[in-house]
């Protein structure tokens, strides 16, 4: 058994999200988005190598010296996938590790609205999630996979770095490709995937421009495409993938993205009152003809008046979301306040819980 492995064992046991191996520190922890240090002894920089490279392949550690980094997959049979990310600095060799839930959850259960559902039952167009680096963006995508795989007999590809969740033999047909492993690129990998029949491509992450591209280009040619990407607010992803164009192309992805997307659902993960579990917020930004039309004619700035408007067809803006989550009491008032797009929208309730703590 690997060194990693009993660390491994003690962080599901504790429901860490994240598991931190850095020189001159003991192992840390994430838990309800908060490190935690244990009480283990400092590793040194030799220590944090050698249990790091021990869970590696020759190949890995081939790419890590060439590369300076590395994201990969690790498991553990009988206890569950981790997702590391190794990369050296400048006291030495570190890595940081996802830990992958077992099962996959039902879009019910990950608490995101009904909705989301309806926008899934589109058999072509664009779908992003969204949202800052440990925000629940790959389990939600899971999720979403999950739910076509269950209800339609589609030929589901995704495209992964690396593949976290493994998904069963169900109606669908999945197919997950890994970066590096199965495929060179994103890219490499999308114009492939033209090729080979599929009703859903899965991007893991839409980084480069190419990739953005080719993913508004596949939805334009009657496939359903899924992705994610690191911003902040659904608004604000539009304006991200239009400005990624030179400004002289940037009329035409207008008129291209106005016609393809279908939902942007803007995730984020705040500590939950039972100090337990996360509580999930969404945003969500739905392609209606309007919406659409307000993208074509560049007209962005008027989005979030859109959304608040747009109730009726489950759009919903992020602070009201994390309203409905504090007055159902799955999170406290500070919580709100602190991850709140306005924190001025919760002063009163704040107010009003440290009286009633006081009192």
């Amino acid at each position: 058994m690997a060194h990693l492995d009993k660390i491994f064992k003690a962080a599901i046991s504790l429901n860490a999200s994240d598991v931190h191996v850095v020189p001159g520190e003991p192992i840390v922890i994430r838990r309800l988005a908060r490190l935690i240090k244990s009480k283990s002894e400092k590793l040194s920089p030799d220590n944090a190598r050698r249990i790091i490279l021990e869970i590696l392949t020759e190949t890995q550690k081939k790419k890590l010296i060439h590369d300076k980094q590395l994201d990969f997959a690790y498991e553990i049979t009988g206890l569950g996938r981790f997702r590391g990310s190794a990369m050296l600095h400048n006291t030495g060799l570190s890595a940081v590790f996802r830990v992958i839930p077992p099962e996959i959850k039902t879009l019910a259960e990950l608490g995101l609205p009904d909705v989301v559902t309806k926008v899934l039952d589109n058999h072509q167009g664009l779908i992003l999630v969204t949202g800052a680096t440990g925000q629940g963006k790959s389990t939600t995508l899971a999720g979403m996979v999950d739910y076509i795989n269950t209800n339609r007999a589609h030929h589901i590809l995704t495209i992964e770095d690396p593949i976290e969740f493994i998904h069963p033999k169900k109606r669908g047909v999945v197919n997950q490709r890994q970066l590096a492993r199965d495929t060179l690129s994103y890219e490499n990998a999308l114009r492939a995937a033209l090729r080979e029949d599929p009703d859903v491509i899965v991007i893991g992450e839409l980084r480069s421009l190419d990739t953005i591209s080719m993913a508004i280009s596949a939805a334009e040619t009657g496939h359903l495409v899924i992705g994610t990407m690191a911003t902040f607010s659904a608004p604000k992803t539009i304006d991200r993938i239009i400005d990624a164009y030179p400004p002289n192309e940037q009329n035409q992805i207008r008129t291209m993205l106005g016609e393809s997307f279908r939902a942007v659902i803007t995730q984020r993960l705040i500590p939950g009152a039972d100090e337990k579990s996360m509580a999930l917020a969404t945003e969500i930004l739905i392609g209606t003809v309007p919406m659409s039309k307000l993208i074509r004619d560049g007209k962005t700035f008027q989005i979030p008046s859109m959304m608040q408007t747009g109730k009726n067809v489950g759009m919903q803006i992020m602070d009201e979301c994390i309203l409905s989550l504090l007055q159902e009491g799955k999170i406290t008032a500070q919580s709100a306040q602190k991850y709140a797009n306005d924190p001025k929208l919760f002063e009163k309730f704040v107010k009003d819980e440290v009286e009633k703590g006081n009192s």
